[in-house]
C-alpha cells in the first residue's frame, strides 16, 4: 500500500513538473487565443488550434487571467482583433505575440471608443 502511494505522489510530480499552460484558439481565423488558466509573465505557453494542434508557444510577456485574450502573433496598430472568427475589436498600439490583449490596447469595432482620438477609426 505504501508503495502505491509513493508512486501516486511520484507521477503527480512528475505531471506538474511538465504540465505547460494552455490557451485556445476558438477559431482558425482568430488573431487571439483565450487562457485556460492564469499564466505569468515568462511562463511559456501552448496555443492550441480548434482541432487540437499546438499551432504556437509564445513566452508570455506580461501576466494574463484566466479568460483573458492574448495575442497568437504579432500584432499591429489599427489590425481587427479577430476572435469566434469575427472583428471584435481594434488594436489601439502594437501588441506582442502573448502579450495580453484587453482595453489597454484594443478599442471597440463596433462602438468607437477611443480609437478616434488616436486616429485609427
Amino acid at each position: 500500500m505504501e508503495l502505491n502511494a509513493l508512486s501516486f505522489t511520484y507521477r503527480r510530480s512528475l505531471i506538474q513538473l511538465n504540465m505547460v499552460k494552455k490557451a485556445i484558439q476558438i477559431d482558425e481565423k482568430d488573431n487571439v487565443a483565450t487562457a485556460t488558466s492564469d499564466i505569468d509573465a515568462g511562463e511559456q505557453l501552448e496555443i492550441i488550434s480548434p482541432d487540437g494542434k499546438i499551432i504556437h508557444t509564445p513566452k508570455v510577456i506580461e501576466q494574463i487571467p484566466f479568460g483573458h485574450k492574448l495575442a497568437i502573433n504579432h500584432i499591429i496598430k489599427g489590425q481587427n482583433l479577430i476572435k469566434y472568427g469575427e472583428i471584435i475589436g481594434i488594436a489601439t498600439q502594437h501588441i506582442e505575440a502573448g502579450a495580453w490583449v484587453n482595453t489597454h490596447n484594443v478599442s471597440s469595432a463596433r462602438m468607437p471608443t477611443k480609437g478616434k482620438e488616436e486616429g485609427i477609426l
